[in-house]
């Protein structure tokens, strides 16, 4: 027997013609407001049930391709008697006595007039109720020349298709980092939306709306192999290391649609605002990983945040795939209008070179393959040269799966100033807490310390104090403080640097050794390479400890 959700199509001989008539599934409608979870009142097996808040309207959405008669029936009951609702179509509103039943019974509405073809709304309220609820229902019938051909979703997954931007690329680039920009404008930022500014092979980076009171910025990588569901059942070695993350970051694993780590920022982000988005990819062919890291720009703090860093199993490779979209992940306001402005993209290859990307092409989830919904678009904005993404809200497609789009180059690549960042001022405690505690426990010495840098002079020097100006040649060797892995040494031979080209930590440290001295110094990672994911063994936020010996120094 076919279940009532599936879309049912009579078609019977009548005078003059055929009728079509179908059936719209009760469950596959949407409370105004919202109800507070999923199952509280759409119900696969039952349909619409429990509603009983006055103050709640009920929607269904309709495609009709062409006009003529209409008539509107539905299958409704109710364990009360006298009970009333109204049903309104095109500006009109129908009374309908509620029958007093324990089986649904089909209940007249109206017969009307389709002058005009598109979407159309159907609006079930009740002023009054007597009981425990307004009325159950399990279906809404449409009949007439109206109804040939026309859509709407059957299905009881109520979620608007996600839609994606795929920005093509050289599959011979290395691309080591993905820069973008997402704007929401006003009013389409419903509860339960992300909108995805870098995603990429291994995993994705942008924005939600959460709920009414909350907001974030999330940064996901997946793990290896192919379970989809429960992460317990991924194997150590196919699991996604967090390596890092940034102040009042929450991070954690996921399932459910795939597995990985997942990471987010509780942020208040606002519609009109431009929000900045950069994730990098660190690779390590030996060990056959990359390190993702996902950095966020607060515009009122004109300061980038570091999300989280992790290093993912089983890849080696560079940034690939990449993509941002519109998803809305909760149906219970599937019915709503979603938009993203995605703007002024960017590559960085692992030459150093930066490449603008002005092409897109868009594409759809399931849901849009399937036909299941088709609200959706695509475009560029030509106010902002920027492309955009909309999806939900019941209004005509204005493009098709695949199409191409290219904006304007705009010339402006980003400019990154790893020194200003968010959580500089409470990372400099952290580092200074970690310093002190690896002293006390005789982990390292000092005996000086210059404007932030520690440090002890392991054997003095008999030649000149070095210069900030000089080129020095050393040895040396340097470590990470957290666990004393060395991440670069000197072996043979001696290296040579401009010191004004290394590291702040250096530039301080250096000038109180002499030529011929050696030192050991205590670098915070403010003073280092602060929240850069600098290397596959130097995670972000990394105390660095460094011992040099000082060959020469030239001026």
């Amino acid at each position: 027997m076919l279940r009532f959700t599936a879309l049912v199509i009579l078609v019977s001989l009548q005078m003059g013609g055929y009728t079509q008539s179908v059936k719209i599934p009760a469950n596959t409608g949407y409370a105004i407001p919202a109800e507070k979870d999923e199952a509280d009142l759409f119900n696969d097996k039952n349909g619409l049930q429990g509603w009983a808040d006055t103050k709640q309207q009920i929607q269904y959405f309709f495609y009709l391709r062409n006009t003529g008669k209409l008539s509107i029936d539905i299958y409704v009951k109710n364990n009360a008697a006298s009970n009333k609702i109204s049903v309104s179509f095109k500006g009109k509103s129908f009374p309908v006595m509620v029958p007093h039943s324990l089986i649904f019974k089909k209940v007249h509405v109206a017969s009307v007039t389709v002058t005009d073809t598109g979407f159309y709304t159907l609006t079930i309220s009740a002023p009054v109720k007597k009981g425990k609820t307004i009325a159950d229902i399990q279906s809404i019938e449409l009949n007439g020349t109206a109804v040939t051909n026309i859509h709407f979703n059957s299905k009881s997954r109520r979620n608007a298709a996600s839609v994606h931007l795929k920005y093509p690329i050289p599959d011979t680039a290395r691309v080591v980092a993905f820069y973008n920009e997402v704007t929401i404008p006003e009013g389409a930022d419903p509860i339960h939306t992300y909108y995805m500014a870098c995603g990429f092979a291994r995993g994705y980076f942008g924005i939600q709306v959460n709920s009414l009171t909350e907001r974030r910025v999330i940064f996901s990588v997946w793990d290896a192999g192919k379970e989809a569901v429960d992460r317990n059942k991924v194997a150590d070695s196919n699991k996604v290391q967090l390596l890092a993350k940034g102040d009042g970051v929450f991070a954690d694993g996921f399932g459910n649609e795939g597995t990985g780590g997942h990471s987010h920022w509780v942020y208040p982000w606002q519609t009109g605002k431009t929000y900045q988005f950069l994730v990098t990819a660190l690779t390590d062919s030996i060990a056959n990983a990359t390190i993702y890291t996902g950095y966020f720009f607060a515009p009122e703090l004109q300061k980038w945040k570091l999300i989280a860093s992790f290093k993912a199993p089983r890849d080696g490779k560079y940034l690939r795939s990449l993509y941002s979209f519109n998803e809305n992940f909760d149906g219970i306001n599937g019915q709503l209008r979603r938009k993203a402005f995605f703007g002024n993209q960017w590559i960085q290859q692992e030459n150093g070179k930066w490449t603008e990307l002005t092409q897109s092409n868009f594409s759809y989830d399931a849901t849009g393959k399937a036909g299941d919904r088709i609200d959706y678009g695509a475009g560029i904005d030509v106010n902002s040269n920027a492309f955009y993404l909309w999806n939900g809200g019941f209004q005509p497609a204005n493009t098709h799966f695949g199409e191409l789009f290219n904006r304007n180059a705009t010339g402006k690549r980003p400019l990154i100033d790893w020194s200003k960042n968010v959580d500089s001022l409470q990372q400099a405690s952290i580092d200074r807490q970690m310093i002190f505690s690896a002293i006390a426990a005789g982990k390292i010495d000092t005996t000086g310390t210059k404007d932030g840098v520690y440090y002890q002079i392991l054997k003095e020097g008999s030649g000149e104090n070095v210069s900030i100006n000089d080129t020095v040649t050393v040895f040396y060797k340097g470590s990470l403080l957290a666990d004393g892995t060395v991440f670069d040494q000197t072996k043979e031979k001696p290296a040579s640097f401009p010191l004004k080209r290394l590291i702040k930590g250096w530039q301080l440290a250096l000038p109180v050794c002499k030529v011929g001295g050696k030192i050991q110094v205590i670098i915070p990672s403010g003073l280092a390479y602060t929240i850069r994911s600098r290397s596959k063994d130097i995670p972000p936020n990394s105390v660095l400890v460094f011992t040099i010996e000082v060959i020469s120094a030239k001026k």
